[in-house]
């Protein structure tokens, strides 16, 4: 590794490697390390690989804007370079004539975020294009779409290492000091060894340890409010002998945790239920096939057909969320530090869902900041 690259990025996630290929797209020295033994092994991988639209989010948040400009970039990035994806399209279903309102309220604001081509159908259209399903009307969101999450990074990599990045694995950093060149970060390997990085600029695309990055760096996270909550889903996986068929991503109306349990597919037409919510004090991906019933039940509300028995344990992703269990709406963190004496040090926390899509554009928005440091 050189010495003293221009950045160190802090994470190899989806927002990691993203970040790497546009710094170096422009010119800079990028070292990316990883805790992990590969790239994408947490919270960029374990989800829905859905490219969001732009529906949920307030008006001019990051994650409205980001989400967007994301989409675009990824829909281009993927058609540019042959990363598996597929726009499916997305009914969000009202179950309950009450719950119809709210599906004029996100056709609202999507559309002023500019999600796109967002239209309310009645019952019978959906039903012609989704049998299975049962609502009282449906927000159809032509823009959403499935990717190959970990394709998707592995092109990001590609891209950073042809322009002279280096990806250090199994690197995980223990301090960070300022120095006199910018910053030194001491890392420690797999076999326990330690070294050092000396760097002008940082990055903090930590995921999920986020939040402990900035505290080794010397930010009050609590005070800062970058403090992190763990979120925990399952998914359960539907079996293909169900009786039932999607071509389209079917979701609830959104509950407060998050975006409601929803069936998506995969791009070789798999199907799956998920996320739940459940907010846990520890890193664990072990599905709870307890939940099972709960799980039929909820989705039965839109798939009258759908039998306890055609659920099976599949996987669990952790999201990293600033918002706790009782509060609303939280925006992603992208901040360069000079205000609180970081210069040219940026943190990236609560990248959560629509980070996956927004990756692109929040790589874009981070060169920003660094570019005239």
């Amino acid at each position: 590794m050189s010495a003293e690259p221009d950045v160190v990025v802090i994470g190899a996630g989806v927002v990691g490697l993203a970040t790497a290929a546009a710094l170096a797209r422009g010119g800079r020295s990028v070292i990316v390390v990883e805790r992990n033994s590969a790239i994408a092994q947490e919270a960029s991988t374990r989800n829905s690989e859905v490219i969001h639209a732009g529906i949920y989010y307030p008006a001019d948040s990051l994650k409205a804007t980001l989400c967007v400009a994301g989409r675009d970039l990824l829909y281009a990035r993927c058609a540019e370079r042959n990363i598996p994806h597929r726009k499916t399209g997305k009914f969000i279903v009202a179950t309950a004539v009450s719950e119809v309102a709210t599906l004029e309220v996100l056709r609202e604001r999507g559309a002023a975020n500019g999600a796109g081509g967002l239209e309310i159908i009645g019952p019978e259209e959906v039903r012609r294009s989704e049998p299975d399903v049962r609502c009282e009307a449906a927000l159809v969101s032509p823009e959403t779409g499935i990717v190959d999450a970990h394709a998707l990074c592995v092109s990001f990599l590609a891209e950073a290492e042809s322009l002279g990045a280096m990806l250090a694995l199994c690197v995980e950093v223990v301090a960070i000091e300022r120095s006199a060149s910018g910053y030194r970060l001491r890392t420690r390997d797999a076999s326990g060894a330690l070294s050092e990085i000396e760097c002008a600029a940082v990055v903090n695309a930590a995921g999920l340890a986020s939040d402990a990055v900035a505290e080794c760096a010397g930010f009050d996270v609590d005070a800062r409010g970058y403090r992190l909550r763990l979120c925990k889903g399952d998914y359960f996986a539907l079996a293909p002998a169900c009786g039932l068929r999607f071509s389209t991503l079917i979701y609830p109306v959104p509950a407060a945790a998050g975006l409601g349990i929803h069936v998506t597919l995969d791009l070789a037409g798999r199907m799956r239920l998920g996320p739940d919510a459940e907010y846990v004090d520890a890193v664990r991906y072990e599905v709870d096939e307890s939940k099972r019933a709960a799980f039929a039940r909820a989705v039965r509300r839109y798939l009258p057909g759908l039998r306890d028995a055609s659920l099976t344990p599949d996987f669990a992703g952790v999201r990293p969320r600033l918002a706790g269990p009782d509060e609303s709406f939280r925006d992603f963190v992208i901040c360069e530090e000079s205000d609180a004496g970081y210069p040219a040090f940026v943190n990236l926390i609560g990248i959560e869902s629509p980070g996956l899509t927004a990756s692109a554009a929040i790589a874009e928005r981070v060169a920003e900041l660094l570019s005239g440091l």
